[in-house]
This record gives structure tokens, sequence and C-alpha cells, in this order.
């Protein structure tokens, strides 16, 4: 018997994904204190001190770990996952009137020192619901009535965590459109979700002319591609957009000046207006919205006609691309909060702000390029010593591991998240449960959407919106979420090779 569970216990886990888990956690401990060190505190296990409190949390995890893979049963994760979905909706509902304001947002139920965030825990319940209803036999992403229950447990607390107004947790959701097309969705769709981010960048930073134009000229190419005859769709397409690119010089016309003090007055005003003024801003835009309406019922007759549902997908994108064109300055002013709309307009180069709220991107770049090839050597960052980047043990983790360990120190902990997302999916391929199978799906998105994000603004490539790097950033209430997610699937993994 003893030799029988011996057996199963070393073939069963994936001990290779345990041991990159506490590989990863130790080494964000040791830059969590690199980066509070400047501080005094008297060792690494001072527990004044977030190094300290750290180690707490770490020991709790793992213990919490060893709970979940070698107690609980881990079939009970199915049965459960609608009563607690259910109560984390209720905790994310809850926390608006009854949580603490925290750099204004209410999303964190605060317990004397403790502090708890229902939005770690609602990745982990929204992942196990969805993989409940997506292992159903009879599921289908694309019958409407499974889709839309789908949208539904992905969207409801995706809705909550926005009132909150914490925008970057609810970003986070966004990656399981990986699942769903792990589950047979429309590739399209990702695709779709890409010219929506597209056209919203154009539009601010361009102008409304801009986006239409991309949103005619990337369904034109689309439509040339999918219909079967090229030629026709591309080079009639591309000879519409050419004359609406040659538009403005029609409407963008300003008087001669009939002086040379005029002439060197106008000079100066258009360098020093150079990039500023939206291209086709004098155009009268109806021009070309009334051709992208006018062209939508003949996609659609065309799709009516049975020609191929590529037309009717295109008049929905020329539509819905117009849509978001026009509501982008709605949801920039309105839906946005004030430091997300000047972080946005700092990532993209419409406003210069080293000091205010480029201040931490600008400094953890810094921090990062100090660092050269092999780094300042630990606890000889002058960055992290002297605190210039603010958030560094918690957001901007990774700014302290560029500054100390360099180029190669990065390239070694992103290869071991990289490990960690290749090893979950190749787990998730390998087991025989579909319930197994769409959960593992489910936390490497999570994982790769935290990983893409935190590591992109650290570098400037992406807002500052308050995204832990998993298992290295300080905090309990992450390191507890991360760890739960990822040893359900480590035990769903061992229970489904368990026997064989």
């Amino acid at each position: 018997m003893n030799n029988f569970s011996d057996r199963g216990l070393r073939k069963s886990v994936d001990w290779p994904l345990v041991f990159t888990y506490l590989l990863l956690v130790i080494i964000g401990w040791v830059n969590i204190y690199a980066s509070v060190h400047s501080s005094e505190p008297s060792s690494i296990f001072d527990f004044e001190y977030r190094c300290g409190k750290q180690f707490i949390w770490i020991l709790t995890s793992i213990g919490l770990g060893a709970l979940i893979l070698f107690v609980i049963n881990p079939q009970l994760w199915e049965g459960i996952s609608v009563p607690l979905y259910t109560v984390v909706v209720v905790l994310l509902v809850a926390v608006i009137f009854m949580g603490s304001e925290v750099k204004g947002s209410r999303s964190w139920f605060q317990f004397g020192p403790v502090s708890f965030q229902p939005a770690e825990i609602s990745k982990i319940t929204t992942s196990l619901v969805l993989a409940a209803l997506m292992s159903q036999t009879n599921y289908n992403v694309n019958r409407f009535r499974d889709f839309f229950l789908t949208a539904a447990i992905i969207f409801l607390p995706m809705a909550i965590i926005l009132a909150e107004k914490e925008t970057g947790s609810a970003l986070i959701y966004t990656g399981f459109i990986f699942v769903l097309y792990r589950e047979g969705f429309s590739g399209w769709w990702i695709v779709a979700i890409g010219m929506a981010a597209l056209l919203f960048i154009l539009t601010l930073t361009a102008s409304s002319y801009i986006s239409l134009l991309a949103l005619a000229g990337i369904v034109i190419v689309c439509l040339a591609f999918s219909s079967g005859k090229f030629g026709p769709w591309f080079w009639g397409g591309a000879g519409v957009l050419l004359l609406f690119c040659l538009l403005p010089l029609l409407f963008n016309k300003t008087p001669e000046p009939e002086t040379v003090e005029a002439v060197e007055e106008a000079v100066q005003e258009t360098a020093e207006a150079a990039g500023k003024i939206p291209y086709g801003s004098g155009i009268p835009i109806w021009i070309l919205l009334g051709a992208i309406c006018a062209s939508v019922p003949v996609l659609a007759f065309l799709g009516f006609k049975g020609k191929g549902r590529q037309f009717w997908i295109a008049a929905m994108s020329l539509l819905a691309g117009a849509a978001l064109v026009f509501s982008t300055e709605f949801i920039f002013n309105n839906v946005l909060q004030d430091h997300q709309r000047k972080r946005i307009e700092v990532l993209l180069g419409m406003k210069e702000d080293p000091a205010g709220v480029g201040y931490n991107v600008n400094q953890s770049m810094i921090a990062i390029g100090s660092g050269g090839l092999t780094g300042k050597g630990f606890l000889n960052g002058t960055q992290t010593t002297f605190g210039f980047v603010p958030e560094q043990s918690t957001d901007f983790i990774f700014c302290t591991l560029g500054e100390e360990w360099g180029f190669l120190g990065c390239l070694f902990v992103i290869c071991l998240y990289v490990f960690l997302i290749w090893r979950i999916i190749q787990d998730a391929e390998d087991c025989r449960d579909n319930f197994t199978r769409v959960y593992g799906y489910c936390v490497a998105a999570i994982f790769f959407m935290h990983l893409f994000i935190n590591i992109g603004m650290t570098i400037g490539l992406m807002p500052v919106i308050g995204i832990p790097l998993p298992f290295m950033s300080y905090g309990g209430s992450s390191l507890w979420g991360f760890t739960i997610l990822l040893f359900i699937f480590i035990a769903l993994y061992r229970q489904d090779k368990k026997y064989y």
C-alpha cells in the first residue's frame, strides 16, 4: 500500500510546476527585501517590514497549497463552483459599499492590519464556473445560448470590478478570450478585439477621420482574402481609400500670407503645431461616414443573397467600429478615471509629464536600463536603494530585478514564467477530464495577462493600472489568490493522472 502511494505521489504530481512556483516566490521575496532594505530592516526576516511580512504570507501560502493538493478532494471544486461564484459576486458588490478606499478604488475589506480584495478570488471562481460550464458534453461555444451564458459569467464580475474603479483587475478578464478560442470560438473575435484597441488609440491620437479610414481599410482587406476574389476587392477598395486620403487637401486649406513677416510667423506656427493637429480635422466627416453607412446595406444584401457570411460580418464590423469611434471620447472622459486618462495620455505621447503621472514609469525604465547585462548586484541598485520608484515592492517589483540582476536576471525570470504557462497548457492538453483542461487554460490565460500587463507597464509599453506580478509582488491577498489558482489545477491534474 505504501509503495503504491509513493509511486502515485511521485508520478501524478507535476513537481516541475511546484518547483517553478517555489522558485518564483523565493525570487520575489528576495527582491522585496532589496526594495525596502534602505529603510534598514535588521534582516530579511524582520516582521516590521514588508520582507518579513511577505515571509509569513509565503509560509501560509505553501501550507494552503499543500492543503489543496493533499487534503481537499479535487472533485469538490466542480460541485461547489457555482455557490463559490455566487458568494464572491456578493462580496464584490458589498465591497463597493462597505470596503475601504485605497488610491481612489473601493475594492478592499479591511480587518485591522489585514486587508482582503475579493477581486483576487473572483478570478478563481470565474475560472471554476467557466470550466464547469464548458466541460459539459453538449456545450458548444458557437451556439447562441451557450455563448451568452459564457459571456455573462465573464462580464458580471468584470462589470462590478469596473464599478469598484479597479480597471486593471477588470482587464485581466479579457484573457478568457483565449480559453474560448481553445474551445472552438472563432479567432476573428481576437482580431476584433485588436481592431477595437487600434481604433480607440487612433481616435485619441489622430482623429475620427483616420480611425474610420483604418476601419474601412481593415474590412476591405479581410473581405479581399475571405471572398475568394482578392483582386477586385483589394484594388477597388484601395482606390476608394486613396480618394478619401486625398480629400484633406481640398478641405485643410489656409489663406496665403501676404507679407514676409506673416510667412515667417506661419512657418513658426506650423513647426510648433506639427503632429498636434489631427489629420482630416477640417473635413466634413459625414462624407466618409456616409460612404461607410451606405456600404452597410450593400454588404448586408450580398450576405442575404447567400454570397457568404463574411459580408454580414463586414457590415456589422463597420457599424460596430463606427459606433466605437464616435463613443471613444465619451468612454475616455466619463468611464476612465482622471489618473487613468493622464497615464494613457503620457503613454501614447499625447502629453509629457516625467515629474507627474509619468514619474513611476520614467524611474522604472531608468532602473531597468541602468542594470545593463548583469545588473549592479544584490542591494547595490541606486534607484532601488534611494527609493526613486514608488510601489517598488508591489506593482514595480520587476524594475528591482532589472536594476540589480540586469538583462540576464530579467530573462531568467521571464523564462520561468513562460515555462510555468507552457507547462500548465501542456498538462491541460494531456488530461482526459474536460473540466481540468478548461480550468488549466483559464489559469494560463490569467497568468499570461498579469505577466504581459505588469512587465509592459514597467518598461513603458502599457499604462500603469496596478497589476501585481504573480508570486513576486508583495501582498498576501494576491499571493494567496495566485497560489490557490495554481494548486487547484495541480490537484486536478494529480487526480486525473492518479490511476494510470
